[in-house]
């Protein structure tokens, strides 16, 4: 019973996300879970944390600071309306509530162009130093990629994928024990081509680490049936950048922050589709506990 309840939240999760520009009501949310809207409220709260309205409002919030961060040709005004706010003044209370600062603000605390920032005079810079901390951490980041990453600009074929949702970066471990188990009676590991992914459906630099909500993954030779809590998902064919290291588990953080850094450097902008892992190894197998992963950021 409990799988089905993750099964049917999965749904609602994923027409959430893909529907964050419309109008969302609980009765259309209700029908999408085959729940009484009372059913749904009551079964969402209890496997996400969150009521329906919590949910709805941080994910608004999280994606226009996503838009504020990789797509500044998009006014603050116009995120407004596209998500549902009746008013600026509405929608900078709201995002004051998450991150303590205005959209405007947040916006300009993450320059769009790293290496013009690093160009300007000092007299610019800000006296207490922190303008000075940003950009050393910035050619730190610029740094680590330049010896860690190989780099290419490749059209990613299309995956279609076995996953386990998992909120809270805590358990992911827990969702790929069961993922494998599944799969392995069911003999799918054995696909010569098969690829182990972790799809992120929020970003941890906008999201709070208990609430990030990632799909742990297969790829499949063909179709299958699935049951419970198993369900399936598939990455479109696109382009991407892609960032092949050979990394300790720590690192992964540092190496997506480069690997952003470094697609704003080269004047690349985030595509609206999720970025994702594929793994070659398993890092407890390998002499120094290293991970072979390449990062799949989509590009417009």
């Amino acid at each position: 019973m409990k799988e089905d309840y993750i099964k049917r939240i999965n749904n609602v999760l994923l027409f959430i996300d893909q529907n964050l520009d419309q109008e969302l009501n609980l009765e259309t949310i209700a029908k999408i879970g085959n729940y009484s809207p009372f059913h749904l409220h009551r079964i969402f709260k209890a496997i996400t944390n969150e009521t329906i309205n919590e949910y709805i409002t941080r994910k608004r919030i999280e994606k226009a600071a996503s838009i504020l961060l990789h797509k500044r040709e998009i006014t603050i005004s116009e995120l407004s309306l596209q998500y549902g706010f009746n008013s600026n003044s509405s929608f900078t209370r709201t995002f004051k509530k998450f991150y303590g600062i205005s959209p405007k603000e947040f916006r300009q605390t993450y320059p769009d162009k790293f290496s013009k920032i690093g160009k300007m005079d000092s007299k610019n810079r800000q006296e207490n130093g922190i303008f000075d901390q940003y950009i050393c951490n910035i050619n730190n980041h610029k740094n680590w990629i330049k010896m860690k990453a190989k780099i290419e600009i490749k059209e990613m074929p299309k995956l279609d994928l076995a996953y386990i949702s998992q909120i809270g970066h805590n358990g992911m471990q827990n969702a790929y024990s069961k993922l494998i188990k599944w799969a392995t009676s069911r003999r799918l590991l054995e696909n010569e081509n098969l690829k182990i992914v972790t799809i992120y459906h929020d970003s941890f630099k906008i999201t709070e680490p208990e609430k990030v909500r990632m799909s742990a993954c297969i790829s499949l030779k063909e179709k299958v049936e699935v049951d419970g809590e198993i369900g399936l998902t598939t990455i479109e064919r696109g382009r991407f950048i892609v960032g092949h290291f050979e990394i300790q588990i720590n690192e992964f953080e540092k190496s997506w922050s480069g690997l952003f850094i470094w697609m704003s450097e080269n004047g690349y902008k985030k595509a609206d589709r999720n970025p994702y892992e594929i793994y070659y190894n398993d890092f407890n197998e390998h002499p120094e506990k290293m991970s072979i992963v390449d990062f799949c950021i989509p590009i417009e």
